[in-house]
């Protein structure tokens, strides 16, 4: 390898302060945009999504590096983006109240049972995709579901619905039946066992 080629590879083509000022921008960008965009966003609940974040990150490419395709430049904007990150998640991890605006709170989506169609609508989601959030993690219907929470970073949490008292009566009354048959048989056990070596005498 030349030294033409070393100073291609390493030899900054922007300033230092600007290869660090344009992931900033970027980075604090999307925040915004994402935060404003929904929670489905997030979610990655479709293949329309994803394809979005992933074109997305194609996008503002070159925004980041800029006319620069130096490895110290990519080194630098990769250490500044993580750098960045750091701080911001130390600064939302100290403060509450901060972390609840740039994350936003969670979204009911259903309680009690019942399905609040109007939060759906203000996020996006729809029943087909609710639906098969519940499958994956377990649920045969949304009827089974007690409680939907759409968390701030995306993902759905589900809370199955407590069985009728009558279903957990006679749970607790089958449960009794098989320890009293348990019981009966072995005293039945003992009882042989105690006529045996009588019978032998």
């Amino acid at each position: 390898m030349d030294k033409t080629m070393w100073t291609s590879m390493f030899q900054l083509g922007l300033p230092l302060l600007e290869k660090m000022i344009r992931p900033v921008i970027v980075y604090l960008f999307l925040i915004v945009v994402l935060r404003l965009a929904g929670k489905r966003e997030m979610a990655q609940l479709n293949p329309f999504d994803l394809v979005v974040l992933l074109t997305l990150s194609n996008t503002v490419q070159n925004a980041i590096i800029g006319n620069d395709n130096s490895v110290s430049g990519g080194l630098i904007g990769a250490a500044t983006l993580l750098i960045v990150n750091y701080i911001v998640v130390r600064l939302l991890y100290n403060h509450e109240r901060l972390e609840r605006i740039v994350e936003g709170a969670p979204d009911v989506l259903i309680e009690h049972g019942e399905i609040r169609k109007e939060t759906l609508k203000k996020e996006l989601v729809t029943m087909q995709e609710l639906e098969l959030a519940a499958h994956k993690q377990g649920f045969d219907s949304l009827e089974e579901v007690e409680r939907a929470v759409l968390d701030p970073g995306g993902a759905v949490s589900f809370t199955r619905k407590k069985p009728p008292i009558e279903l957990s009566r006679h749970e607790e009354v089958l449960a009794k039946f098989a320890e009293m048959s348990a019981e009966l048989a072995r005293l039945r056990e003992a009882m042989s066992s105690s006529r045996g070596p009588a019978n032998l005498a």
